[in-house]
């Protein structure tokens, strides 16, 4: 048996997969997209088109394919899944049992939309590969050391005994910044870290010391910044007008798919296309993401009460040159001073000497920090 450790992420109608080796490099990686539709097969940049009905079928082609590649499933280490939402009780990656799948499914109500796609990857490679052992790590986790006060809404404990509070997500993609951030800088983790995951959904968090201690998404990944499709913060009695005017599912329809950049550009999410298109409604969109995320920004260092360092990650975080200057550029009364030769080529350490605030680049690594928890497990057992 290898040391390989298979990672999948699956959403609703894709499975995203990679294989990785003890010393956590990627051995090969793809996708199986369009599930129930025009769906294809992806590996390592070759796709071939290919029908899957659903999430099993899905994953029977992708275990097939590895199998074909020198991969097959009774070779592999372990099994890593990334699982949306673990509520209360998940806060650490665990390996996969009968009280890990229970409390999954459990958390549905709280993540209708991820947690069913989670669990059927989970129970379809529990039977197409019944001795793997399987490992699953959750977006909600790193942020359960926020203290009460920040995940508390001030409703009734009714309520907030029925699951209504503040979780936070991106928090695989937060761990793994945790994780990479001194082998880019080259220094000791800063104690107060402001960290950006700007992409089509964005949300920044305040790491003390390395716990997250704040972050804006709240109860849902609805809540917080401007973001590709969905509305970021809007007040409830509005949200409440559009319930009334529009209906329940119309409403969820417009502020998690029709708004956020989209809604204000009038039909474009990318931010790629947004700066390349001269329109006045394409600039204010741009405008409009950088101003929020600057403004929560400023409440997260309060949290912190102050800042030592500043990381970007996620696709905007690590691509887009114009909207990192124009954060950055609101964030010089803190001594954040930005070098734009770094900044236009996006190196990892994008601030000017004189800055009295680091800035780092840290890409994005989800799935290799699955592939660390779940070694991580197995070498503890």
């Amino acid at each position: 048996m290898s040391g390989n450790i298979l990672v999948l992420n699956a959403g609703s109608s894709s499975i995203k997969y990679a294989v990785f080796s003890e010393d956590l490099s990627v051995l090969t990686s793809g996708i199986a997209a369009e599930i129930g539709g025009a769906s294809f097969l992806e590996r390592d940049g070759e796709r071939r088109l290919s029908p899957f009905i659903d999430h099993q079928s899905a994953l029977r082609a992708i275990i097939k394919t590895l199998e074909d590649a020198g991969y097959p499933s009774s070779d592999l280490r372990a099994a890593g899944h990334r699982v949306v939402h673990g509520g209360r009780k998940l806060v650490a990656p665990a390996r996969v049992n009968d009280d890990v799948i229970a409390e999954i499914q459990s958390c549905t109500p709280l993540a209708p939309l991820h947690n069913p796609h989670n669990l059927s990857a989970i129970l379809s490679l529990q039977s197409l590969a019944p001795d793997l052992p399987q490992f699953v790590s959750f977006d909600t986790a790193f942020h359960a050391t926020n203290p009460d006060v920040a995940t508390r809404y001030a409703i009734p404990r009714m309520m907030e005994t029925k699951g209504i509070r503040r979780y936070g997500f991106h928090g695989l993609s937060y761990a793994s910044l945790v994780e990479c951030l001194p082998e880019v800088s080259r220094t000791a983790l800063p104690s107060r870290l402001l960290a950006f995951h700007l992409g089509n959904g964005a949300s920044v968090a305040a790491i003390k010391n390395g716990k997250s201690v704040a972050t804006t998404m709240g109860y849902s990944p609805l809540d917080g910044l401007t973001m590709g499709t969905r509305s970021g913060g809007i007040d409830a009695n509005a949200v409440l007008r559009l319930v009334e005017e529009n209906g329940l599912e119309r409403t969820k329809s417009i502020l998690n798919h029709e708004s956020g950049l989209l809604g204000l550009s009038g039909g474009k999410s990318d931010m790629r296309k947004l700066m390349l298109d001269p329109s006045a409604d394409s600039a204010f969109a741009i405008e409009h993401f950088c101003y929020w995320t600057v403004r929560h920004a400023g409440s997260l260092i309060a949290a912190m009460e102050g800042v030592d360092a500043v990381a970007f990650t996620g696709g905007i975080g690590e691509n887009a040159t114009r909207v990192r200057a124009e954060i950055c550029r609101s964030l010089e009364w803190l001594g954040v001073v930005l070098d734009p030769d770094r900044n236009t080529k996006n190196a990892a350490r994008l601030h000017a000497d004189s800055s009295t605030v680091g800035v780092f680049l840290v890409p994005a690594e989800e799935e290799r920090m699955i592939a660390r928890d779940a070694l991580a497990l197995l070498d503890a057992a």
